[in-house]
């Protein structure tokens, strides 16, 4: 591997441009009209304009970004996450024209994108599920069968689903009926495909993930796991690690648990497991993420192990150059803020525009990922996120003080950001005393 065509933009293109310039790989970055001026495009080493403005006919335009390899000579492609990270036929795409694809292969990444299929495998493979139907449900009927054998309240999701939509709660008969049919609907409009599945709704559950590593020769570690359980809409707005609720011995379970499923796959790459965890500690497969997560700075954080890198190098037919798994230690607590142009008072509805003015927080435990600059335009065609803000301390206390104190040092001015949001969550006595679940947010008014 010699050259890297980076298919992404924003913050995630950046950070890969820096990773492989460590591993000293020349880098390609592909761009819309619209995102011309954007740091990605300055930093990387060549650069080829895909499209306009609209990701239907850029950053999601497979034969473009294949196109964009071959005139440049690139031989390995990162998806990053997003756009086409997830989509088992790019992956497909950049094997049958003979690019390394820095990810799992197309198999497992459709393997893993069925959630019903994902849950079938990891139940094989000995790791906990969440109760439920077998596999696909057919009609409302068969829903009905399911729910009253499980007991309500229920969860009808998407096959193809992520990001909550094709997502509906019902606490009754009623519910799941008229759930079923949106569910359906939204699906079938959002992944072209309307299928769904029923499971056991954990209530005031904790999102936690395990992030993992796997090489060709069979070797697979854990990092540990980060604690994701504030959301809106079902998306990340802070993640840290390790989590307040998950001791020494339920690190190790979740841990063990998620390098089974792995293993089960055949898996090779950097790779995220998620897991539902109820109020007794007991905890559930949810989905498996086939790609480098947004989150994943706080694990280099606390591991000191450059997760990037590692994931380059294993595509590249590398071996882990790392510690055995009881040889991994977790140092010290890290947080990631989400900073985006949303509104929070306006049911987080993004704000694109023009930063005016723009200053960078910094000092000791500081890391920020971004690609804004003052004078940066946001494009109103893509995710919102602007910058993600990790604090690092030798404790969670000394991590949460650094963020309020990077918090207050901003001045993003132009658009309206998280940011006040951010301040208001990390003072919450809740999240001071560590009792965060996916209900925290709407426990504070949003």
């Amino acid at each position: 591997m010699k050259k890297i065509l980076i298919a992404n933009r924003g913050e995630i293109a950046l950070r890969i441009i820096r990773a492989a310039k460590d591993l000293s790989l020349k880098t390609v970055a592909v761009f819309s009209e619209v995102d011309s001026d954007s740091l990605h495009v300055r930093f990387a080493d060549e650069t080829v304009c895909i499209g306009k403005a609209s990701a239907s006919e850029s950053y999601l335009n497979i034969p473009r970004i294949i196109a964009a390899a071959e005139i440049t000579g690139a031989d390995a492609i990162h998806p990053g996450y997003g756009f086409l990270a997830e989509n088992p036929s790019f992956a497909e795409a950049c094997e049958d024209n003979h690019f390394t694809f820095i990810g799992p292969t197309s198999k497992i990444i459709k393997q893993m994108g069925d959630k019903a299929e994902a849950k079938k495998i990891m139940k094989e493979a000995g790791v906990p599920v969440i109760p439920g139907s077998s596999g696909v449900v057919k009609n409302k009927d068969e829903a009905l069968k399911i729910a009253h054998k499980i007991g309500y309240p229920v969860l009808v999701k998407a096959v193809a689903g992520g990001g909550g939509r094709g997502m509906r709660l019902a606490n009754n008969d009623l519910e799941l009926k008229t759930g079923f049919v949106m569910a359906q609907s939204e699906s079938q409009a959002t992944f072209g495909d309307n299928r769904l599945y029923i499971e056991k709704a954990i209530e005031n559950p904790r999102h936690i993930e395990i992030q993992i590593l796997a090489d060709s020769s069979g070797k697979v570690i854990h990092l540990g796991e980060r604690e994701c359980s504030i959301q809106r809409r079902h998306q990340k707005l802070v993640e840290e690690t390790p989590s307040p609720a998950v001791d020494e011995k339920l690190r190790e379970k979740m841990g063990e648990a998620a390098k089974k499923g792995v293993k089960r796959l055949g898996y090779k790459s950097a790779g995220t497991v998620e897991f539902v965890v109820d109020e007794n500690g007991s905890f559930y497969f949810m989905e498996m993420n086939t790609r480098i997560q947004v989150e994943h700075p706080v694990t280099e954080m606390t591991t000191g192990i450059d997760i990037l890198a590692e994931q380059i190098k294993i595509a590249n037919g590398s071996t882990l150059g790392l510690p055995d798994q009881n040889e991994i230690k977790i140092k010290g607590h890290a947080i990631e803020a989400r900073i985006n142009a949303e509104d929070p008072s306006s049911n987080f509805i993004p704000r694109p525009g023009t930063i005016h003015a723009l200053h960078l927080p910094g000092g000791i435990g500081i890391r920020i990922d971004s690609h804004i600059y003052q004078g940066y335009k946001i494009p109103p065609n893509y995710d919102s996120l602007l910058l993600k803000l990790i604090t690092y301390g030798e404790n969670r206390e000394q991590s949460r003080k650094r963020m309020l104190r990077a918090l207050d040092e901003f001045v993003i001015r132009g658009v309206p950001t998280t940011i006040p949001l951010h301040k208001e969550i990390f003072t919450h006595p809740d999240f001071i005393e560590g009792k965060t679940n996916t209900n925290f947010l709407k426990r504070m008014g949003y």
